[in-house]
């Protein structure tokens, strides 16, 4: 099974049977907020919130990515990963 649409990418992610490395899980949050939201305009988390200023990292460094290319970049990404995860 493979995603041609955004939506259909972020199904397919819910029926992942195993968990996706750290790494493959904050580049999914990341492209998939630049798609759907763009550049990242937030302020950057302090304290010791470590989670939340590695997902704060991966939107940022997507910024300046369109949000068509950033959807299309996710559904890649998914796709890519579906086989070991499905």
């Amino acid at each position: 099974m493979s995603a041609n649409t955004l939506e259909e990418a972020v199904a397919l992610t819910k029926k992942f049977t195993s968990k996706p490395s750290n790494e493959e899980l904050l580049k999914l949050y990341g492209l998939y907020k630049q798609a759907t939201e763009g550049d990242n305009n937030t302020e950057r988390p302090g304290g010791f919130d470590f989670v939340a200023a590695a997902k704060y990292n991966s939107w940022s460094n997507f910024s300046g990515k369109s949000k068509n290319e950033a959807a299309e970049e996710y559904i890649a990404l998914v796709n890519n990963i579906a086989a070991k995860y499905s």
